[in-house]
C-alpha cells in the first residue's frame, strides 16, 4: 500500500522535477507578454481670451461732496425740510432759521436808504440855490465895472461886487460837493438794505446743487454756527464711485478708462472704469489711491466695502491647461504628442488665466499637448493618446499580457530526492489487521 501512494506523487510532481534535471519543456509554450504602453490624457492647445488684472480693495465714496454751511450765524434753527438719504433738488429748502432779527435789520436799513434819498434830493436843491446866487453875483460884479470905468461908481462898490461873487462860487463849489456826499450815503445805505435782505434769504438754507442728501447735523432748536460743523452734507448728482489702494508695483500698467469689475458688500457685481490715477504713493503702506467711476445704481451707498479688479489687458492667443506647463532653469515646456510619440518642447508661456497659460511662441492650435503628468516623459516616448476629464487623476494602463496554456500534466519519473522528501512526508503504513476469530469458525 506504501508503495501506491509514492507511485502516486511522482506522477503528480514529474514536469517540475524533469525541466529541473534539463528535461524537454512542455509542448504548450506560454505566449510572449505584450510591452506596456501607458495611457496619457492629451487636450488640443486652442484659442482662448487671456486676461491680465491688477486686484483692489477699498471703499465707496461720493465722486463730489458738498458741505452746507449757515451763512448768517446765531440764529436759531427753526425747521428742518431733509433728511439724510433724501434726494434734492437745486435751491431746495433744507432748513429755516429764525428771521426776526434780520428783518428787523432790514427794515432799519430801509429807512437809512430813505434818509439818503432825501439828503440827494436837498443838497440837489442847494446846488439849484447856489447857482442862481453866483450868476446874481457875477452880473453885480459886471454892473460895477462898467460903473466904475465910466466915473458913476466908487471903489468900494466895485470891492463889495467883487467879494460877493467870490462867495456865491464857493457856495456853488460846496453845494456840489454836498451833492456827491448825499449820493455816497444813499448807495451806502442801499448797500446795507442789501445786505439786510440777503440775510433775511439766507435765514433759507438750500441746496446749492442736485443729489442726495449724505448726512445730517442740524436739529431743531439748534443755533446755526459754522464752527459747529456743516449743517448738511451732500453728494453732488448722487455720485458714487470707488476709492481703491493698488499695490505700488502695479500702478505702471493702469490708464484711465480702464475697465472695472468690483464686488460691493450687499450689492453684487458690479463695473465701472478707472476715472483718477494715483499723484503720489503711501511711503508707509506703498499703496496708491485709484478712483473707478461706476455706472448710477441707488443700491450704492457712501461706505459700502469693495474688492475686485482692474482689466488691464484682453486679447485671444494660445492657450494649454496650465497643468500642461513644465517649468525648470532652462524655461518652460510642453509635452507634445503627434502620431503617439513624444516631444518635448520649448514654450515662451505668458499669462495665466482660468486655468490656462497663455503660449507666445512655441506652439500652434490644435496641436496636442499632455495636459498632465507630463514630467514622466521625455522625447521619443510611446504613449497611448486619449482625451478625457481633466479633472480625474491620470491612469497608466498597459495592454493585458497574453496568458500562458493551462500544460497538461505528463507523467514522468521524479528524481529521487522529491521522492525521499514525498516518502519523508508520508504517513507510515499500517499493516492490515486480520479479523478475529469467530466462534464456531474453522481456522
Amino acid at each position: 500500500m506504501r508503495r501506491l501512494f509514492l507511485l502516486a506523487a511522482l506522477v503528480l510532481l514529474a514536469p517540475g522535477p524533469l525541466l529541473a534535471m534539463g528535461g524537454a519543456p512542455p509542448e504548450e509554450a506560454a505566449a510572449p507578454v505584450a510591452a506596456a504602453v501607458p495611457t496619457v490624457t492629451v487636450e488640443p492647445a486652442a484659442m482662448a481670451e487671456v486676461q491680465r488684472r491688477v486686484p483692489l480693495s477699498g471703499t465707496l465714496v461720493a465722486r463730489t461732496e458738498v458741505q452746507v454751511y449757515p451763512q448768517v450765524e446765531g440764529l436759531e434753527i427753526v425747521s428742518l425740510g431733509a433728511e439724510a438719504g433724501d434726494r434734492v433738488e437745486k435751491g431746495q429748502e433744507l432748513a429755516r432759521l429764525s428771521d426776526a432779527t434780520v428783518q428787523a435789520e432790514l427794515d432799519q436799513a430801509a429807512a437809512e436808504l430813505q434818509r439818503a434819498t432825501a439828503g440827494v434830493s436837498q443838497a440837489q436843491s442847494q446846488i439849484s440855490s447856489a447857482h442862481a446866487a453866483l450868476i446874481q453875483a457875477v452880473t453885480a460884479l459886471e454892473r460895477a465895472r462898467s460903473l466904475r470905468q465910466s466915473g458913476s461908481g466908487t471903489q468900494a462898490s466895485l470891492d463889495q461886487a467883487i467879494a460877493a461873487e467870490a462867495a456865491a462860487q464857493a457856495t456853488a463849489i460846496n453845494a456840489r460837493e454836498g451833492l456827491a456826499v448825499a449820493q455816497a450815503t444813499e448807495a451806502q445805505a442801499r448797500v446795507a438794505r442789501e445786505i439786510a435782505q440777503l440775510n433775511l434769504d439766507r435765514t433759507r438754507i438750500v441746496s446749492p446743487v442736485e443729489g442726495r442728501v449724505a448726512s445730517r447735523s442740524a436739529q431743531l432748536g439748534g443755533i446755526a454756527s459754522a464752527a459747529s460743523g456743516a449743517m448738511f452734507t451732500l453728494i453732488a448728482d448722487g455720485s458714487i464711485e470707488f476709492q481703491g489702494e493698488v499695490i505700488e508695483t502695479d500702478l505702471p500698467q493702469l490708464r484711465p478708462g480702464q475697465p472695472a469689475e468690483l464686488q460691493v458688500a450687499g450689492v453684487g457685481p458690479v463695473t465701472g472704469r478707472v476715472r483718477q490715477l494715483p499723484a503720489a504713493v503711501d511711503a508707509t503702506t506703498r499703496l496708491g489711491l485709484v478712483r473707478i467711476e461706476l455706472d448710477h445704481d441707488d443700491r450704492l451707498l457712501a461706505g459700502l466695502f469693495s474688492s475686485g479688479d482692474i482689466i488691464t489687458d484682453r486679447h485671444e492667443a494660445v492657450t494649454v491647461p496650465a497643468s500642461a506647463i513644465l517649468a525648470d532653469g532652462s524655461g518652460s515646456h510642453v509635452q507634445v504628442v503627434a502620431e503617439g510619440v513624444v516631444e518635448t518642447r520649448a514654450v515662451d508661456a505668458g499669462l495665466l488665466w482660468q486655468d490656462r497659460r497663455e503660449i507666445r511662441k512655441g506652439l500652434a492650435a490644435g496641436e496636442a499637448v499632455i495636459a498632465r503628468a507630463g514630467a514622466f516623459f521625455t522625447t521619443g516616448d510611446r504613449v497611448n493618446a486619449t482625451t478625457g476629464n481633466l479633472d480625474a487623476p491620470a491612469v497608466a494602463s498597459a495592454e493585458p499580457a497574453a496568458q500562458p496554456a493551462a500544460a497538461t500534466p505528463s507523467v514522468g519519473l521524479a528524481t529521487p530526492a522529491a521522492a525521499a522528501t514525498i516518502e519523508k512526508d508520508m504517513p507510515p503504513a499500517t499493516e492490515p489487521v486480520a479479523p478475529a476469530a469467530q466462534p464456531g469458525a474453522q481456522p
